[in-house]
């Protein structure tokens, strides 16, 4: 009754229960009415109602007490949209009060009296109601004050392009600091209140963005004034300090964007496209009220709740449009968005002068409502269309879209409007975009799975064109293509689990070359050719990987939505930061005496690396465990064939390289090992495991020195010998940490704790007559 969708928590921080005492009240006030309800509903049955003026009354000194410190800040508040909006809720809240009282007085003079319990449940409902808008409306006027906080932050951050002296960087701080520590106080402070955990995380999140990015910033700017004075570098500066005060920028408007937020459906990622657009036609049918109220009233403040309703209205109205299958229907709905928008813009600016009773501005409202009201008839018609055509979008993974190829394949002559057949294309895609990541036999592999998928498909979806869905031959050839999709998935899988086993292997080692080249004396030969060599090799490095991340995101079979969107998110923050970095070491390479300069390069560097090593992790938990490392142990096992060629031919380098992917190699399943044993909950097997993860972690130290002991001398026999003795140790000790992984009881925690249920086909139940259960089970007795 009254319920309202909030991410706040609104009585747990506002001023106007901010006392205990007056918290106190609110919650009982809350909670009696909540008590008047229940008594209501169990005398419902014709019974005779108590006298309820005890618990009345202590209602009614709630609300008297609650409507008076509600009206002092309202008196006490500059915030003119709350002096608007909780007046309304306040009478609301007192008028229900005396609705109680009316209640009670007529119940004592008859316990049965029908109006009176008419009037308890009104002044009940009034009251939760009441309270629950008054609520939000102080806690939409706390929010107000934040944001104002921080437009005021990005209001200083637009200046930074005029700060091109050191004495201006020392003011800009100075006049920077105080503002963001506001709003770090303030965003922290709110994030502690939210009862929504995804939005607490994405406040935390751009928040702690913001605070790295802070002296980024400043020393980002003090590295292009000098790059400037020194006429060296100072476009890249420049360009590094842009990307810094945009990132920072768009982190604030992020935090912006979620304190705002009121609701939020995790299912949307991959619902289906019907649900989606029914919750925002539901969303539109809720806010119609609101957005009509708001435009009725001339002198009613932009950005209050019902400025708020109207524009949700209009959000909500663009994703309908978005999943809608007839090109006219999302036109029609796009075009009237985009028309009410601009109405509502000009009203609010008319609003916002002062001028909202002109004929004008009353013109405008008039207008806005008769476009709100076709917009509603125009997405329920949209809806309805959608749902009649039968429509789907293929799924946003390679798992959820061979899920909707095998229902096609199941069944080839039923009508799916195409979804099974564009599914199973796009994982021939997929696969094709995999395979061309790929070298040697597992590339061949892929593509000829590919090959054969569509072939398979071009005939099934032939027969299906000329009404043989149903066909021996059109039955035959799915059951064909749906083994055949089924292999192209896993190899795709297994090769994403060698790709990431291969890219992931080192990801220090160009950016460790790249700083190198940027800080080499100027008088070094081939300085600028090695630089720019060691520049491209980084930005490769970098965009390989992204690739390879971006493909176990929509292709590697994760499950875990947050995983996917996360890998997706660091993705991007590592290919943003890429040219940055590369900015920032071309600034070094032209000063490599600038102090700023380097620190600046190392920020940004550290800023990389991070990223980087977050999204190694993601793909750890993404992809398999025990698929990377048995590929990792393939990949030893070459790298030892390496090495034993450079041992006959004498090659040095060829002899470190292979030790330090085999030590790398090493070093990923040990990280691999680790995570699986803090994820696990069965102590035996984190025991196991943990055995086998340091006795692996002590045989690659001693591999390093036997390998580097033969790279000095290949022709040595004994140390090749002992290398040789090292690195079976590290192989053996790889295998059975792999063993150990492999031996996992998986479900086991869960199936000790909740056994499964009996076998239920010996279960046979007696039918037993009434006249049996009635005499023969419990003895004698007798019918009525």
């Amino acid at each position: 009754m009254g319920a309202i969708k909030t991410t706040q928590k609104p009585a747990s921080h506002l001023a106007i229960c901010n006392h205990p005492r007056r918290k106190m009240k609110v919650f009982t006030n809350r909670f009696v009415v909540s008590q008047l309800v229940i008594i209501h509903e169990e005398s419902e049955d014709g019974s005779a109602m108590p006298d309820l003026a005890m618990p009345v009354r202590t209602v009614k000194t709630a609300v008297d007490n609650l409507v008076k410190v509600g009206y002092d800040t309202v008196n006490s508040s500059n915030d003119q949209i709350l002096k608007q909006d909780m007046p309304p809720a306040l009478k609301r809240v007192e008028e229900s009060s005396l609705f109680l009282l009316d209640a009670s007085q007529l119940l004592k003079a008859d316990p049965y009296s029908g109006p009176a319990r008419k009037k308890l449940i009104e002044g009940s409902r009034g009251i939760l109601q009441g309270t629950s808008a008054l609520l939000l409306a102080f806690d939409e006027s706390e929010v107000r004050k934040i944001i104002r906080v921080c437009k005021s932050v990005l209001e200083y951050l637009a200046i930074t392009e005029v700060v091109d002296r050191m004495q201006d960087l020392v003011t800009f701080v100075k006049n920077l600091s105080p503002g963001l520590t506001q709003m770090t106080k303030s965003v922290d402070s709110r994030e502690k209140e939210l009862t929504h955990q995804v939005h607490r995380d994405m406040l935390i999140r751009s928040l702690e963005e913001v605070k790295i990015l802070t002296p980024m910033l400043i020393s980002g700017i003090k590295v292009y004034i000098t790059a400037r004075e020194n006429n060296q570098g100072w476009v890249e500066a420049q360009n590094t300090r842009d990307y810094t005060v945009r990132k920072m920028a768009d982190e604030i408007h992020e935090i912006i964007r979620v304190l705002q937020l009121t609701t939020y459906d995790e299912d949307e990622w991959d619902a289906d496209d019907i649900t989606v657009m029914k919750k925002c036609q539901n969303t539109i049918e809720g806010k119609m009220k609101s957005a009509n109220d708001w435009l009725l009233e001339p002198a009613a403040l932009v950005g209050s709740l019902g400025d708020k309703a109207l524009r949700q209205i209009i959000e909500d109205s663009r994703k309908i449009a978005d999943r809608c299958t007839n090109p006219a229907d999302r036109d029609t709905i796009l075009r009237s968005a985009s028309d009410v928008e601009s109405m509502v813009n000009a009203l609010s600016e008319l609003r916002t002068q002062g001028k909202g009773s002109s004929p004008q501005a009353m013109s405008l409202a008039r207008g806005i409502q008769e476009k709100l009201k076709e917009l509603q008839g125009q997405t329920a018609q949209a809806i309805a269309n959608t749902e009649h055509s039968g429509f789907r979008r293929p799924a946003p993974t390679v798992d959820g879209k061979v899920e909707q190829a095998q229902q096609w394949l199941a069944n080839p002559n039923f009508d799916d409007k195409g979804l099974g057949e564009s599914a199973t294309r796009m994982v021939i895609q997929e696969g094709h975009k995999v395979a061309n990541c790929c070298t040697g036999p597992q590339r061949q592999e892929l593509l000829r799975l590919c090959d054969e998928t569509e072939i398979l498909t071009n005939q099934l979806a032939d027969l299906c064109n000329k009404g043989m869905g149903s066909s021996p031959q059109a039955k035959a050839l799915a059951r064909n293509l749906t083994e055949k999709l089924a292999s192209l998935k896993a190899k795709i899988q297994d090769a994403l689990v060698s790709q990431v086993a291969e890219d992931f292997i080192d990801t220090t080692t160009p950016l460790k070359q790249l700083s190198e080249a940027a800080v080499a004396p100027l008088n070094t030969p081939g300085r600028e050719q090695n630089f720019e060599a060691k520049a491209h090799q980084f930005s490769d490095l970098a965009a390989r990987l992204t690739d390879t991340a971006n493909s176990v995101a929509t292709a590697g079979g994760c499950p875990n939505k947050q995983t996917v969107e996360t890998i997706l998110k660091t993705s991007n923050e590592v290919k943003d930061l890429t040219p940055q970095v590369v900015n920032a070491a071309r600034v070094v390479f032209a000063n490599p005496d600038n102090a700023a300069a380097i620190e600046h390069f190392d920020n940004l560097k550290a800023r990389w690396a991070e990223n980087m090593d977050k999204l190694r992790g993601l793909m750890d938990e993404a992809v398999d465990s025990r698929a990377l490392i048995n590929a990792q142990e393939e990949g030893i096992l070459r790298d030892t064939e390496r090495i034993e060629d450079g041992i006959r031919v004498q090659d040095s380098p060829q002899i470190a390289q292979g030790a330090s992917n085999i030590a790398r190699r090493a070093g990923r399943v040990h990280q691999v090992a680790e995570m699986e044993a803090l994820n696990s909950e069965d102590p035996m097997f984190v025991d196991r495991l943990n055995q086998a993860s340091q006795k692996l972690e002590a045989t690659i130290a001693p591999e390093v020195q036997a390998a580097k002991a033969v790279a000095m001398n290949p022709a040595d026999a004994a140390a090749a010998a002992k290398w040789r003795k090292e690195n079976q140790a590290l192989i053996e000790a790889v295998g059975d940490v792999k063993n150990a992984i492999a031996a996992e009881p998986r479900g086991n925690y869960y199936e000790d704790r909740y056994p499964p249920p009996p076998d239920m086909s010996q279960l046979h139940i007696s039918v037993l007559s009434y006249s049996n259960y009635h005499f023969g089970i419990f003895g004698t007795g007798h019918t009525t």
